[in-house]
């Protein structure tokens, strides 16, 4: 008798470390463009947004920051919120 033992969610993504499979690829190729930039012209604005990216990207329990950064944008800003006030059951005044 095999036994099989799978992952809890198998439509999980790949990460490596705190990234998903495709932003760390991302963060790699871009970082090494920005050091490349950096040496040649000691131009460090490619390193800085490269961090911010990485920052952003950072991805824990399959939420990273920049998610979190959009929700509460549209909870607070672009999405327009309703309220309903509603006289109570008990018919309290």
């Amino acid at each position: 008798m095999k036994t099989y033992l799978y992952p809890q969610n198998l439509k999980a993504t790949a990460n490596i470390w705190l990234w998903g499979l495709r932003d760390f690829t991302i963060l790699a190729v871009a970082a090494l463009i920005s050091v490349l930039i950096f040496v040649n012209t000691l131009f460090y604005v490619p390193i800085v947004l490269v961090l911010i990216y990485a920052f952003m990207t950072i991805r824990l329990e399959d939420i990273t920051v920049m998610d979190f950064l959009r929700y509460a944008v549209k909870f607070f800003i672009t999405t327009q919120q309703r309220f309903e006030w509603r006289q109570a059951a008990g018919g309290a005044r």
